[in-house]
Parts: structure tokens; C-alpha cells; sequence
């Protein structure tokens, strides 16, 4: 598993920013989440950064980890950052039984990898950059904690890559939010462990047709593909991943964390054993001109339709 894993940039990032020291909060849930649930909800425990904010319930042993990187939650670097150091306070804590993972911002719950990471910069930056996101899709796929995607909005690229390492995905019911993995509009080729993730969940022939087009499921298509579990009224989206996470969170941690591992094992092995080739594989491709040109036309169109 990869819970030894660490960014190479947090302990830098540490000592330059900092991460606010956990704090007393007013409860963070709503009655009916907790009618609904079963949870029983006491003061929670917080803590946040500049681009995620935790709050950590410890009577009910759940973490609700929440996206604030406004305008789109992009995976910047920083971001990943961040994430990671925020999901090992999570693992660390004894208190901590299952983490949501949600956004703050409206209508996004992450725009994906941030681009202007993989444009204009050096082979250095490349390289540090992908081991971040390999970091991130690790410590999530392989988290002995529940996690759960409460998508309240659109997810493509990165964003649902995020969503496809949780153990169960709750979206927003809205068709104009919508979720894949579309790097192939964008002239990038989706590595083996995001296809392999996207395998596990859909199946081979949907991924595969899906990874080509590079196709965005509007959420009930998404749905109907299995890319989502559910769909709920957006209102009910916090209470809805309560009550789930207080079924899952009902059977033994040891027979749930190691049935996990067993499914998840050889995905997860696939990619530790070729990180530096994979790593290699990425610079190497981000780094040509014609990439580089797609990521430059693909930016621009960006702005035009600010």
C-alpha cells in the first residue's frame, strides 16, 4: 500500500506556509443529516489550509474535507499539496473512521489538473508536479478510511479521477453537471492508472470508448454508466453521504480495509513498481511542442470564454 508515500514538496511546503493547528468548531452537520445517518454529532475538530478545509466529527469518526481553491478547484500543485497533507493528518488520527470529499466552490467540484502546471515550465517542474498527482490518487486509493464523493458539481479530467479512488461516488442531480475523463479533447492521453481506475468502476468497453472520445457524462448519463452510484437533489447531498457513510461505517474496519485491499492491490502495485518510468513517460510527453501547442490553443479558448 502507499501509506509510506510522501510529496517530496511537503515538508518545503510546511516550512513556508504552514497548516493552521487544529481548532474547536459549532457542529458542522445539519438535524436531518443527522436524523438520517445514525451518526451522533458532537463539537467537530478543524483544521484548514489555503486551499482545504477539514472538519473532523470525532463522536462519529467522519471527516468531511472540503475543496477551496476557488475559481474551479484546480489540482495545482499547491493543491495536491495540500491534499495529501491533509488526508495523512486524517489516516493519522485514530479518530477518523471515513473522509467526504465535497467543494466549497459552486457548480465545480474540481476542473481537474491545473494546466497552467503542464505549460511553459521545466522538465523539473514536470516531473515534480506528476509525483504529486501519483501521490495523491495512492493515498486515496489506497486509504484504509471510508471515502466518499459528494460531486456537487461539474468533474472532469483530474477532478474525476478524485472521485473514481473513492470507494462511492453521490452526485448532484443536475444534467448541466458533468463528469469523465476528457483528457483526450485537450491532446493528452490518459495514463494506465487512470484508465485502470476507470476500468474497475465502469468496465472495460466503456472506458475504453469513453478514454477515446474523451466524452463527459452529464450526470444521469453518468449515472446510468455506473460512473456514479447515485444521484440526489443537491439540498440532499450532505445528508445522503452521512447515511451512507454510516452504513459502511456499521461492518468491522479490518474485514471492509482488507476486502479493500485485496480488490485494489494490483492497480495500486502496477504503478509503485513503474512511478519513475511513469514519471519519465510524462515529462517526455508533456514536454513536446505539438503538446505544448495543444495546452496553449486549449488556454486561450479558456479565456475567450471568460
Amino acid at each position: 500500500m502507499a501509506a509510506a508515500l510522501v510529496v517530496p514538496t511537503l515538508g518545503r511546503w510546511i516550512a513556508r506556509s504552514g497548516v493552521l493547528p487544529l481548532c474547536r468548531q459549532p457542529p458542522a452537520w445539519g438535524r436531518a443529516a443527522r436524523r438520517s445517518s445514525g451518526l451522533s454529532l458532537a463539537p467537530c475538530r478543524a483544521f484548514s489550509n489555503n486551499k482545504i478545509l477539514v472538519e473532523l466529527n470525532e463522536s462519529s469518526g467522519v471527516a468531511m474535507m472540503k475543496f477551496k481553491s476557488p475559481p474551479v478547484n484546480s489540482l495545482s500543485l499547491d493543491f495536491l499539496t495540500e491534499f495529501c497533507i491533509s488526508l495523512e493528518k486524517l489516516e493519522n488520527d485514530r479518530a477518523c473512521r471515513g473522509v467526504i470529499f465535497t467543494s466549497n466552490v459552486p457548480k465545480i467540484f474540481s476542473s481537474g489538473l491545473d494546466i497552467t502546471e503542464m505549460y511553459g515550465k521545466s522538465t523539473e517542474h514536470y516531473a515534480e508536479f506528476w509525483r504529486a498527482v501519483q501521490e495523491m490518487w495512492l493515498r486515496v486509493y489506497s486509504s484504509n478510511m471510508v471515502t466518499i464523493a459528494a460531486i456537487n458539481g461539474a468533474s472532469p479530467a483530474g477532478g474525476c479521477l478524485v472521485a473514481l479512488s473513492c470507494d462511492y461516488r453521490i452526485m448532484v442531480e443536475n444534467p448541466k453537471f458533468s463528469i469523465g475523463l476528457n483528457e483526450a479533447q485537450l491532446g493528452i492521453v490518459a495514463p494506465f492508472w487512470f484508465k485502470d481506475t476507470f476500468v474497475n468502476v465502469v468496465g472495460y468497453r466503456v472506458a475504453e470508448r469513453s478514454l477515446q472520445l474523451g466524452t463527459l457524462y452529464p450526470a444521469p448519463e453518468a449515472h446510468k454508466i455506473g460512473l456514479v452510484d447515485e444521484l440526489v437533489p443537491e439540498e440532499k447531498l450532505q445528508e445522503r453521504a452521512l447515511a451512507v457513510m454510516a452504513q459502511w461505517l456499521a461492518l468491522p474496519d479490518h474485514a471492509r480495509q482488507l476486502t479493500k485491499s485485496m480488490m485494489r492491490k494490483a492497480v495500486l502495485d502496477r504503478l509503485v513498481a513503474h512511478r519513475e518510468e511513469d514519471i519519465q513517460n510524462f515529462t517526455t510527453f508533456i514536454s513536446k511542442e505539438s503538446i505544448q501547442k495543444s495546452l496553449r490553443m486549449y488556454m486561450e479558448m479558456l479565456k475567450k470564454k471568460r
